[in-house]
């Protein structure tokens, strides 16, 4: 392969073939470069159209099946692994375990002003899962970041309205005071529990 065209066309087909794999395990090779040979060079197809049409929907559905039962899986395993992990730390030292399932440590003392739910916030912070992967960070950044109380997780607004401007801590949120079942993008999966460090910088009125 020397030219662009040529370099192009080579990882397109890659890509489409690591896609295809990575969701159909038990395919018939040749008969699958046929269907793609036969698409891009619109050749009339072996099978009716109807028939063609009645397998892709009857394929869709289970794939959909199947993704649901991953989800499902998934979300139970966060789910067990998050309420093991909150049980073993809230024993650990200087760590404040709420009635409602949150948990913080404080790591600096702070003297300022405590925010109420209306206020907007200027924090710097760190996101990480329960097995230390950073999901999220305003200190990569470089650039703290400014949000109103009310409009971030629940975990999230009951600590802040704890904390005091100066303040820096670790909080611990389990997945129903986070993203729950829903997740958030592709990192944080359904029902994940989450650890923040949070450094309060500034409140100011809404």
């Amino acid at each position: 392969m020397e030219t662009n065209r040529e370099k192009v066309s080579y990882c397109i087909g890659l890509e489409t073939g690591k896609n295809i794999i990575g969701q159909f395990k038990d395919l018939d090779l040749e008969l699958l470069t046929k269907g793609f040979s036969d698409a891009l060079n619109q050749r009339t197809p072996t099978l009716e159209l109807g028939e063609i049409n009645k397998i892709m929907t009857a394929l869709s559905k289970q794939v959909k099946e199947q993704q649901r039962e991953y989800v499902g899986e998934l979300s139970e395993k966060n789910k067990s692994d998050g309420e093991a992990f909150m049980n073993e730390n809230k024993d650990k030292d200087g760590i404040v375990a709420l009635p409602n399932g949150l948990q913080y440590k404080v790591l600096q003392a702070g003297n300022g002003n405590s925010p109420t739910i209306h206020d907007v916030v200027t924090v710097h912070y760190r996101g990480t899962l329960i097995d230390g992967t950073v999901f999220d960070s305003s200190y990569e950044r470089e650039e703290p970041t400014k949000f109103p109380v009310n409009r971030v997780i629940p975990g999230w607004s009951e600590a802040l309205k704890m904390m005091k401007v100066g303040d820096k801590w670790q909080v611990f949120i389990p997945s129903y005071l986070a993203y729950g079942e829903q997740g958030y993008g592709p990192q944080i999966e359904p029902n994940s529990t989450l650890i923040f460090e949070m450094e309060l910088l500034e409140v100011a009125p809404q």
